[in-house]
């Protein structure tokens, strides 16, 4: 008898402390939605494992108890997404990146064999002037985002700078958001940077480019009219387009109930799809969305439309699986949920990779964006800096380059050599009539930038709320649960034994 009480009193005190160190977990670093859920669960299994020790009268627990609930989210990412590193960016102008950084040698025995002969449109004296002077700058670009020679690709910064002696040091952002905190800090120097439109305008408005001089860069005359003078860039004179492309719905065909549904954003309100909704986790695109459903312009600024919006994003959120970038790739190639916005550039990779996959542009309308080359205001190698966006235009390259990536080039000479499938590709180049039912995003005045950025950060700690208010009562009732089963079963064995 004195044994069971002792088991019993054994098993309070580590259901509490179970407990104490859930809380803790709670309150220094709340999880989303898809964790939660497992946790009480966890309490259960972990406290009925004990329990039966302590029914069996001391004997040992043939199982053991739960391990480690691994959540399993890997280290995921797309064709945007970063090579995650410590500080995901460059210290200094002459140190850029520790762990996520692309040295590339002026000289590589192993592949001089290998390398691509191409026409250069530009001279070798142009290309050569730096030779020799142990120049390197420092490129800042989403990930997975350059053709690195992979897949007998063509090796972009190997090739530049066997071509110039110029070495390029390589980092990789995840969200422009992020890319403007980095710039924003001051801590980064960056040389070359390649921001999305909206935010090549934001960066544009506070002083924080530096303009281009196309005398550097000759191979501008390549891209094509349409992107020449651009709204966040008006008279193009602080950047050149690098891939352009446009946001849609990537779903697996085995989850959708009926495709018909995939051609509005509404399904993304569909609760017949709870927990199987990807969402992004950055302001603009994700009121973007918003913004369509409602019939609203992408570039509102109107006050009362931008609430409003925040409220459809509200009402959406208890359906959201998580709100991610980098891990939509992943999680919709491994069958883990059923729809998610993306880009049309990683949605023909990924439906290349898994054929339960597909794409739709919903009819309210798409984003159209334009990623961009700019010179950051601190960059010290400026003349170097317009050197490899020449380079990244020259012809050839913009075609490998479009051809590894998946995105589409604004590059007209660089289009005319894109292997023809891809040129053909309804997906990587729409109908022109598609272009009708597509909208740019335009810089934000700074005010509404704020607001949008207050709004989604409000509509992000409703986690936290949620969590901190709901958990520690979820946990509590699944800890007296577990208590009320285990004495309920130990009454009822006495009862059997006559006991009672």
């Amino acid at each position: 008898m004195k044994r069971k009480k002792l088991l019993q009193c054994m098993l309070t005190m580590l259901l509490s402390a179970m407990l104490a160190l859930a809380l803790a977990l709670i309150h220094a670093a709340p999880r989303q939605m898809s964790l939660v859920s497992t946790l009480p669960l966890t309490v259960i299994e972990a406290s009925a494992a004990v329990a039966v020790a302590a029914d069996e009268d001391g004997d040992e627990d043939e199982d053991g108890e739960d391990g480690d609930d691994e959540d399993g989210d890997g280290g995921g990412r797309d064709a945007r997404a970063p090579d995650e590193d410590e500080d995901g960016g460059v210290d200094d102008e002459d140190d850029a990146g520790d762990d996520d950084e692309d040295d590339v040698d002026d000289e590589d025995e192993d592949d001089e064999d290998e390398e691509d002969e191409f026409e250069l449109v530009c001279s070798l004296d142009y290309y050569e002037r730096f030779m020799d002077q142990n120049i390197s700058i420092n490129v800042y670009n989403w990930g997975e985002y350059l053709s690195d020679g992979s897949d007998d690709s063509f090796n972009i910064l190997r090739e530049f700078s066997a071509l110039t002696g110029i070495r390029v040091n390589y980092t990789t952002f995840a969200t422009n958001e992020e890319l403007y905190s980095k710039l924003r800090s001051g801590n980064a120097s960056y040389d070359v940077i390649i921001p999305s439109d909206y935010m090549v305008g934001r960066l544009l408005s506070e002083g924080m480019l530096l303009p281009l001089d196309f005398d550097n860069i000759p191979n501008i005359e390549f891209i094509d009219e349409r992107f020449a003078s651009p709204l966040y860039d008006p008279g193009g004179r602080y950047s050149a387009p690098y891939t352009w492309g446009y946001v849609g719905l990537i779903y697996n065909i085995n989850k959708i109930y009926d495709e018909e549904e995939v051609n509005s954003w509404e399904i993304l309100w569909d609760e017949k799809y709870l927990g199987e909704i990807l969402m992004f986790s950055n302001s603009r695109d994700a009121f973007a969305i918003a913004q369509a459903r409602q019939g609203y312009s992408m570039n509102t600024t109107d006050e009362g439309e931008l609430y409003d919006s925040l409220e459809q994003l509200k009402q959406q959120k208890p359906l959201v699986q998580a709100y991610v970038m980098d891990e939509i790739f992943d999680k919709m190639l491994g069958g883990e949920a059923a729809l998610a916005p993306y880009y049309a550039g990683d949605a023909l990779m990924m439906m290349a990779e898994n054929d339960e996959l597909d794409f739709s542009v919903p009819e309210e309308g798409v984003n159209l964006f334009v990623d961009a080359m700019c010179i950051p205001v601190a960059s010290s190698q400026k003349e170097a800096a317009e050197m490899f966006i020449n380079y990244i235009l020259e012809p050839y390259v913009g075609a490998a380059n479009s051809e590894f990536i998946g995105y589409a080039t604004p590059n007209s000479a660089a289009l005319e050599l894109i292997d023809e499938e891809m040129r053909e590709d309804p997906i990587a180049y729409p109908d022109e009539s598609i272009f009708d039912n597509m909208e740019s995003f335009a810089p934000l005045p700074t005010e509404a930038s704020r607001l949008m950025d207050q709004l989604w950060t409000e509509l992000l700690s409703d986690d936290e709320t949620y969590n901190r208010l709901l958990m520690p009562l979820v946990l509590s009732a699944a800890v007296l649960f577990s208590l009320g089963l285990n004495i309920y079963r130990a009454r009822a064995r006495r009862r059997a034994h006559g006991q009672y």
